[in-house]
């Protein structure tokens, strides 16, 4: 079992790290721990780690971190084991995984595994794998901006706060997007893996992670009034019902913005237009319990 760590999570969330630690060592179960550097370091790692055929390489961070060992792995049979550490902790919510560090060593030791259907990002740059969502328009200007004193500081309220900064700078131009070949376009975009966005809040009723395919919201409202219509929804699980949201299942979306226009996936800034994002070849075997 390779251990990839980000340590930049904190000194608490360190501390869930070693409980979680000390207790597979206390049962016997032996493992390395690897730390990150940099930016896509966790990807080179586990990269590494599954040409070096590891059964199980586990993250242990937030979903960018997850997103990270997910794209170092995909194509391999290594299995994805997941220590929660991070600020939303967004698919180990969709996925239920165990929180608590008995539990969670529980669950890696156990190795009981459920498919997790990934997507892929394609533009400028590498492709890119993400495991929960990929977001365009007022979301990814918030984590592109979001500094990261602040999020260490107050964790989710950092998001909050700086949400509230861009909604009056953001310029809400228009989105234009394919979506299996159809044209439309709208003010923000989030395509999604899963049900849940910005931790346990609801964005896509029905969507199946272990599927192939996307759940593509659409926000055609435009305008701060708009985007702060959207954030008083969200907490009420009301957003699937608000007015100017809409939802659609799709196998493959081309993102055709503005070339300034930013993208986030599972949380980490992803680079700019135009975009195309796909299946992945295959799915990911991710430790559940």
């Amino acid at each position: 079992m390779l251990v990839i760590y980000n340590p930049a999570a904190g000194h608490r969330r360190a501390s869930r790290l070693w409980r979680v630690l000390d207790i597979l060592s206390s049962n016997g179960l032996r493992f390395e721990l690897a730390e990150t550097r940099y930016a896509g370091h966790a990807a080179i790692l586990a990269r590494e780690a599954a040409q070096e055929n590891r059964r199980l390489i586990v993250a242990a961070g937030g979903d960018g971190t997850i997103a990270e060992v997910a794209n170092g792995i995909a194509g391999s049979f290594a299995h994805l084991g997941i220590i929660p550490l991070g600020t939303a902790n967004v698919l180990a919510r969709e996925l239920n995984l165990p929180r608590s560090p008995h539990a969670v060593a529980a669950a890696l030791a156990f190795g009981r595994t459920r498919p997790l259907w990934p997507g892929i990002a394609s533009g400028a740059g590498p492709d890119r794998v993400f495991v929960q969502m990929l977001g365009v328009g007022l979301d990814a200007q918030v984590v592109h901006r979001l500094p990261k004193p602040l999020k260490r500081l107050i964790g989710r309220g950092a998001y909050v706060v700086q949400t509230m900064r861009e909604m009056l700078r953001y310029d809400y131009a228009p989105i234009r997007l394919l979506i299996d070949g159809r044209e439309t376009e709208a003010g923000s975009v989030i395509v999604s893996k899963g049900t849940l966005y910005a931790g346990q809040y609801l964005l896509a009723p029905g969507a199946q992670p272990s599927e192939p395919g996307f759940s593509v919201a659409l926000f055609r409202g435009r305008g701060p009034w708009s985007a702060l219509m959207y954030g008083a929804a969200l907490p009420f699980n009301l957003l699937p019902c608000t007015p100017g949201f809409s939802l659609t299942r799709a196998s493959q979306i081309e993102i055709l913005g503005q070339a300034d226009m930013l993208a986030q996936a599972d949380g980490d800034p992803a680079g700019g237009m135009p975009l195309s994002v796909r299946d992945a070849a295959a799915p990911i075997d991710v430790v559940v319990g």
